[in-house]
């Protein structure tokens, strides 16, 4: 399908008529009585839900302010350690082959500090 084609399905819910009609006119631009434009933007921009922050992107901070990796188990035992929400990983293993490193202090700080960033905390 081309982008130039537009496709619109409609779907019979009830055979009831409506009791009544509602019929608004609405104007938009400058001037009394007309809804402006530039308000519309604004309130639609405030309600825009933030973007998603993934462990992916605080290591890439992380690396690009402090100029070191960190292991996304050490951003998610810090968030353990704060007490943020927590998901269920897809991948966890019941069992660990390695023992669990801890990391620094200076990573901890480091990964507050992307937190703080990215509006976490």
């Amino acid at each position: 399908m081309d982008n130039e084609t537009q496709v619109e399905a409609m779907v019979l819910l009830s055979h009831k008529k409506p009791d009544s009609y509602i019929n608004v006119k609405v104007e938009f631009g400058e001037g009394e009585g007309k809804v402006p434009l530039d308000k519309i933007a604004e309130r639609a921009e405030a309600y825009k839900p933030k973007e998603k922050v993934t462990y992916k992107m605080i290591m890439k901070y992380l690396q690009a302010e402090y100029g070191f990796k960190v292991h996304t188990a050490y951003i998610a035992g810090v968030k353990r350690d704060l007490g943020l929400p927590m998901y269920d990983a897809p991948n966890a293993v019941v069992e660990l082959k390695h023992p669990r490193k801890h990391p620094t202090t200076v990573q901890i700080e480091a990964i507050k500090d992307a937190l703080k960033y990215f509006e976490i905390i």
